[in-house]
């Protein structure tokens, strides 16, 4: 119970917390909405399937933010210990997003394996850049209270996730704009989705400990 209380006993920055919660929501949808449309303009798996990953770290970091906001309740009687707890089931479900994205990139990449087909790689390395930018600076934002809370650790890995994802996908762009070597799209995916499962370990096991 002390490792509990220790992962929740900064709750007096929790409006910073939240200003970057919103500023981390707002910044990802727009860029997974300009990814999304040059994926389908440029006919592209790989944008498209980068899109999807970071739609459901969105979605995690809006129940990252409504935790929070249930930290913020009073207790009742049906809820004597309050919703303060909230925070570490929705650390757990972020890890089980993380894992389910982990098994997306592993099955889109295998099938890019079995039939590649040819990209622009320009166009796809230039969109990935943005994307670093992005997800770098909205894991900045969670970076200083990440070892104070499993659920902002849980939000700092998923956008630290999605950086690593979208320097593959620049690398894998610039590779194949002067190779033509379409092959190196799922094989930087599958090296990502190792990367991904390897730092989600450790949230899943801190955050299913606590919440028994």
């Amino acid at each position: 119970m002390g490792h509990y209380h220790d992962h929740n006993h900064h709750t007096p920055h929790i409006e910073n917390i939240n200003r970057a919660f919103i500023w981390g929501i707002g910044l990802n949808l727009a860029f997974v909405i300009v990814e999304a449309g040059a994926g389908l303009y440029l006919n592209s798996l790989a944008l498209l399937s980068d899109a999807g990953h970071n739609l459901s770290d969105v979605v995690s970091l809006i129940l990252a933010l409504l935790a929070f906001h249930l930290m913020k309740a009073k207790a009742s009687v049906n809820y004597t210990y309050g919703y303060k707890k909230s925070t570490v089931l929705v650390s757990l479900l972020n890890a089980i997003i993380l894992l389910v994205a982990v098994g997306v990139i592993f099955s889109e990449s295998i099938e890019k394996l079995k039939n590649p087909q040819p990209i622009e790689g320009n166009a796809i390395a230039w969109v990935a850049g943005i994307g670093i930018f992005i997800n770098a600076f909205t894991a900045w934002l969670f970076f200083k209270d990440r070892k104070h809370d499993l659920n902002i650790k849980g939000a700092y890995l998923h956008m630290a996730a999605d950086t690593l994802v979208s320097v593959g996908v620049l690398i894998s762009g610039i590779i194949i704009q002067y190779t033509d070597w379409y092959m190196i799209d799922p094989i930087i995916g599958l090296v990502v989705a190792i990367v991904i499962l390897i730092s989600t370990w450790n949230l899943l096991h801190d955050s299913l400990r606590l919440s028994l």
